[in-house]
């Protein structure tokens, strides 16, 4: 029965893998798998499952750690050009 059971999960996961390639929602695949009448709990097992799955596709994050963007900072100070009374007035 457990390696039945066990097969069931295969065959949903891979099902669901598929069809999200393909674009559909988990929420969307989880409703059309419980209309069909299967188990919650296989459901359930078999979404796990894919994310397992699909965790073991995505890059390292170590890989993207090498690449570090060097940041600089430069201050450019300008003295404020001196202005007299009378061109700050007439100016």
């Amino acid at each position: 029965m457990y390696n039945r059971d066990k097969d069931m999960v295969d065959e949903l996961a891979e099902y669901i893998k598929r069809n999200m390639r393909k674009g559909y929602t988990r929420e969307s695949l989880r409703w059309a798998l419980v209309n069909q009448k299967y188990s919650r709990i296989q459901i359930e097992n078999a979404l796990k499952k894919v994310d397992m799955d699909m965790a073991k596709e995505v890059p390292s994050v170590k890989a993207f750690q090498a690449e570090k963007p060097i940041i600089k900072h430069e201050f450019i100070l300008q003295e404020p050009k001196k202005t007299s009374f009378w061109e700050k007035i007439f100016g």
